[in-house]
């Protein structure tokens, strides 16, 4: 069978632990065998990020924006234990932290559903679509660990030297500051992002924050939203026959578990993280999610919803047989794919993507599945696979149509 052709590179962001092995086994048996690949790879495994003091993340980024499309593993965002066991020269940011914040988009995550995996709330009939900012917030935080007694203030110094100044807390001995930040300009990128996504597939739109609390922080996120809905889309929702409305992040949570589904629902970046998980893992699992980070100016980046799965990598090091869900992480790949075909016209290369996402799922269907699938399908006797096994029996699947 002759390769289907590429013309533009994707752009390829290499990750850590099991995903990266995941990441290895799916290119050599479900995409090299069929697409003559061409991608611009950067290694964001966590000992090249600190290796290159992080510079290969932002390089990452600047390609993205330069292609227009990036596909991602997953990747380690290390903690006081990482800093020990990689040997690190600091404690280096979230790499999607630093890659949102350089396109400034908005992570649009919807569950992949099929049929045996039903959803742990027995109400939710269809997916729901999580709207998550990506920029801001606690992944651009600055931080500090108070060593004593002491006063700590929020400072703001105006371009013509005028100061606001807040006391933030008054210690008595040591403690920890945090300070995060967000700008009117991404929030109503967002909010654009949400509101067209919304149209454009036809959903409700919710949207929550906690303004009842971080009375200027959160506030500004619910007028900036309100005001460009009035403005700009509400005859549009109108005229849709959807809806838009805000409501306060715990009554959210509280509306969600009782609806049926078929809603996008927006989220600040930190909520998002947090809400997307809890979606998908009612949904069946955190590795049937997708996930696609768009820009305002039309760039791409499709990546796992999850994380680097470091108890299987472990096993793995071992010698330890893994059944590792690589769904996620395929349907990474065919997301980047497909755009990537749509963009450049190559409809064959569309038509592999959709191919290959069918194939993955009529693997599960037919009752061949990792592990964590098999533990909450309603499938009777079905087959429990390895990783690589999974993987191969998707490919006899693929190589069937």
């Amino acid at each position: 069978m002759e390769k289907i052709q590429m013309i533009t590179p994707l752009v390829e962001m290499d990750g850590d632990e099991m995903t990266r092995i995941l990441w290895k086994m799916i290119k050599d048996e479900l995409l090299l065998p069929f697409i003559d690949l061409k991608t611009e790879y950067y290694d964001l495994g966590l000992e090249y990020r600190n290796e290159t003091n992080d510079q290969v993340t932002i390089d990452s980024a600047e390609a993205t924006k330069k292609y227009g499309v990036a596909v991602k593993c997953a990747t380690i965002t290390p903690n006081a234990a990482r800093m020990t066991e990689y040997n690190l020269k600091e404690m280096w940011k979230s790499p999607n932290g630093t890659i949102r914040a350089a396109l400034d988009g908005t992570v649009f995550r919807a569950p992949i559903v099929v049929k045996g995996i039903e959803p742990c709330v027995k109400n939710w009939k269809k997916p729901i679509t999580l709207a998550r900012h990506a920029y801001g917030d606690v992944y651009k935080n600055v931080e500090i660990k108070v060593p004593s007694a002491g006063k700590a203030e929020l400072v703001f110094t105006a371009e013509d030297g005028t100061e606001m100044r807040e006391t933030i807390h008054n210690f008595a001995g040591p403690g920890v500051i945090q300070g995060m930040h967000n700008t009117d300009k991404s929030i109503t990128s967002f909010a654009r992002a949400c509101f067209n996504y919304a149209l454009d597939t036809k959903q409700d739109l919710w949207f929550a924050t906690k303004d009842t609390i971080s009375k200027k922080y959160d506030h500004d996120f619910k007028d900036i939203f309100q005001d460009l809905y009035e403005k700009e889309y509400k005859e549009q929702f109108e005229a849709a026959g959807i809806e838009y409305f805000y409501t306060l992040i715990d009554d959210a949570v509280a509306r969600v578990m009782k609806a049926s589904g078929g809603f996008i629902w927006a989220c600040k970046n930190y909520d998002g993280d947090v809400m997307s998980d809890m979606v998908s893992s009612a949904f069946g699992s955190l590795a049937m999610m997708t996930s696609v980070l768009v820009s305002p100016s039309g760039v791409y980046e499709y990546e796992a919803a999850h994380g680097t799965v470091q108890r299987h990598y472990y096993k793995y090091l071992k010698g330890e047989e893994t059944s590792t869900n690589s769904v996620a992480t395929i349907f990474a790949w065919t997301g980047a794919l497909r755009k990537r075909g749509e963009l450049d016209q190559i409809p064959a290369l569309q038509e592999f993507a959709d191919k290959l996402e069918k194939a993955t799922i009529a693997t599960i269907e037919s009752g061949s599945m990792t592990k964590d699938l098999a533990l909450i399908t309603s499938l009777q006797n079905v087959t429990v696979l390895n990783s690589e096994d999974f993987i191969k029996a998707i490919r006899k699947t693929l190589e069937a149509m």
